[in-house]
Parts: structure tokens; C-alpha cells; sequence
């Protein structure tokens, strides 16, 4: 999302030819590989680590810092190595979010016209919402010290960036077309007249 924002943005006239079919599909392809190669070392590594705390996981799904603490063994130090592969992996799309975003906010505040940078800022600040939301939450979730551990706190931010980017990316990216805004409107009108 943050290259075809680069790209709409900042190479407008050839964005037909960067942004061709061939370009997504490599684009798709690579992310789908990285979190298929990622999802694979981590699941054939949680499965091979023997459970002595039962297997009672207190979230809505198996989040890998969850089951390491069920784990009595010591080879949990190999998915310590897979989470750092992780971290480089989530480092790298890090980086390249924030590089395709400098150079596009670089770009729109040389725009002349006011309506245009509203225009870009419109179109990127969305984008850029849902993908700090994710982002904060989960190194939140990840990288917290055990200490401030808690049940409802885990189950809390495992929501926050599970459930909750997902679920507003619709929102948020139709929310330029009028009959969402219009639909969206109306619900909010009827749920503030509804409350006592």
C-alpha cells in the first residue's frame, strides 16, 4: 500500500507503468511468501516444544509468547531465534513504510495547491492509521516484559491488533464514497438519538 501511495503520489505519469498487473502480483507474492515462511518456522517450532503447564491458553487464539510460557524446556532459545527473524522481517517493511512515506509527505508539502495536498493527505493518512495501529500493538504485545503480564491486558492488545485493524480497513478506505458516509451518517445519527 505505502509503494502504490509512492508511486500515485510522487510519479504520477508513470504510475501505469510501475503499478502494472506484473508489479502487484510480485508485490503479493513476495508478502505472502514472507508471512507464509514466517507463519511455517513458527508453528513447526511451537509444535515441537513440549508443554508442561497444560495447554490452556488464555486468548481467543495461540499467540506465541502465550505458548512459550507453557513450555518447560529450553528449546524454547530456537523460537527466540525464529521471533528475531521476525523482528528483521517486520524491521524491513518497517523501513520501507517509512521510506515511501517521507518521500511522499516530502512530495505533497512541495504541492502548490492547498486542495491537492488535502487531496494526497487524504489518501495516505488512512493507510498510515491502520498500519501504526497494527504495528504499535503488536510490538507492544511482543516485546512487553513479563512483569507487566497480565491476562485482560494480553487479551486486550491481542484484540487491538488482531481484530480491530482488519475490521476498520473497510471502513477506512470506503469512507471517500459517499454512500458510506452517507449510510455511516444515518447509524451514528440514530445511535446518539437512541442513547438515554
Amino acid at each position: 500500500m505505502s509503494y502504490d501511495r509512492y508511486v500515485a503520489i510522487c510519479k504520477p505519469l508513470h504510475y501505469g507503468t510501475l503499478m502494472d498487473s506484473r508489479a502487484c502480483a510480485t508485490m503479493a507474492a513476495a508478502a505472502w511468501g514472507a508471512g507464509l515462511l514466517n507463519s511455517l518456522l513458527h508453528t513447526a517450532s511451537t509444535f515441537s516444544l513440549p508443554l508442561c503447564q497444560g495447554n490452556v491458553v488464555n486468548q481467543f487464539f495461540c499467540e506465541i509468547p502465550q505458548i512459550l510460557k507453557l513450555s518447560c524446556s529450553a528449546s524454547y532459545l530456537r523460537e527466540v531465534v525464529f521471533l528475531i527473524f521476525s523482528a528483521i522481517l517486520f524491521f524491513g517493511c518497517f523501513v520501507f513504510i517509512v521510506v515511501s512515506y517521507v518521500q511522499i509527505f516530502l512530495a505533497v508539502l512541495r504541492m502548490p495547491s492547498e486542495q491537492g495536498r488535502h487531496k494526497a493527505f487524504s489518501t495516505c493518512l488512512p493507510h498510515l492509521a491502520v498500519v501504526s495501529l497494527f504495528l504499535s500493538t503488536a510490538i507492544y504485545a511482543n516485546l512487553k516484559p513479563p512483569s507487566i503480564s497480565s491476562p485482560l491486558l494480553d487479551l486486550t492488545v491481542a484484540l487491538l491488533y488482531a481484530v480491530v485493524p482488519p475490521t476498520l480497513n473497510p471502513i477506512i478506505y470506503s469512507m471517500r464514497n459517499r454512500e458510506i458516509k452517507h449510510a455511516l451518517r444515518k447509524v451514528l445519527q440514530y445511535a446518539l438519538f437512541q442513547l438515554p
